[in-house]
């Protein structure tokens, strides 16, 4: 991996993609995997979930294949270089675009900061999306505004602007969280299934709140890198993110003995 070149994309466009980087095995395992969700039975709720679209959350909970894109290398790498460690998984789920569905608007996944900190700022967090279809020109691919995480909060996105993110399945676009996106119109035949997991600094809250969505006994399954991310860890120093005065990982493990941090903690 062109490690240097995919973050000087993400510094100067906000986004980067990894062509075929997901196995065609891995791709068709995974669709497998999630096929049980995705029969058109729950659909948006309003506009941007989409009414002709099939969201579905909590994928740890329910299909443990999608750790292998939660925690791959070179995305961990990409990340490791714009959030602070013990960084977490913000959100982690799947949208299948069917024929019908119309753009949505466009926004920033941490737009809940804006509020607080006005734009232009650091990232707060790090978006990927797995096309698991070919994502192409007209069927509900991502749109991006390349520069656009560098935006003040007076510029407005327009759709001129725009780019269609088409490339093959088992590829993945890698942006800012401060980039303004959306996903595009459908106007094919065939439905577009991509997943979205979404990474976000260690102090900042989750936008699922993954600790309920993947409770100890299912997390136990993972490794301890998807542990981490979803929220069975704490920041250092700090001791944030303790359990009755513990590592969060003894809800796991009970054995669990992790570093000593504070004195007045000494069972960390």
């Amino acid at each position: 991996m062109d490690l240097e070149r995919h973050l000087n994309d993400v510094r100067v466009d906000g986004y980067t993609i990894f062509e075929r980087l997901l196995p065609e095995a891995s791709v068709a395992r995974i669709k497998q995997a999630l096929s049980p969700y995705l029969k058109r039975e729950k659909m948006g709720r309003n506009d941007f979930e989409g009414f002709q679209s099939e969201r579905v959350y909590a994928l740890l909970a329910k299909a443990p294949e999608i750790a292998e894109i939660i925690e791959h290398p070179s995305i961990l790498a990409l990340v490791d270089e714009f959030l602070t460690p013990n960084y977490l998984l913000s959100a982690a789920l799947a949208i299948n675009v069917h024929p019908g569905e119309t753009p949505q608007r466009f926004h920033t996944d941490d737009m809940a900061a804006s509020p607080l900190l006005a734009r232009p700022r650091a990232m707060l967090g790090v978006s990927t999306i797995w096309a698991f279809d070919d994502f192409t020109e007209n069927n509900g691919a991502t749109e991006v505004i390349p520069g656009s995480h560098l935006w003040s909060e007076l510029r407005e996105p327009s759709e001129e602007e725009a780019i269609r993110v088409v490339m093959p399945a088992g590829s993945v676009v890698v942006f800012a969280g401060t980039l303004y996106h959306r996903g595009g119109a459908n106007t094919s035949q065939t439905s577009r299934l991509g997943i979205t997991p979404q990474y976000c600094m260690p102090w900042l809250r989750q936008l699922e709140n993954m600790s309920l969505a993947v409770p100890p006994q299912i997390a136990a399954q993972y490794s301890e890198r998807v542990q981490e991310l979803l929220g069975y860890s704490i920041i250092d120093p700090g001791f944030m993110g303790f359990v009755d005065g513990r590592h969060p990982k003894r809800l796991i493990n009970p054995d669990y003995l992790g570093r000593k941090h504070r004195a007045d903690l000494p069972d960390s």
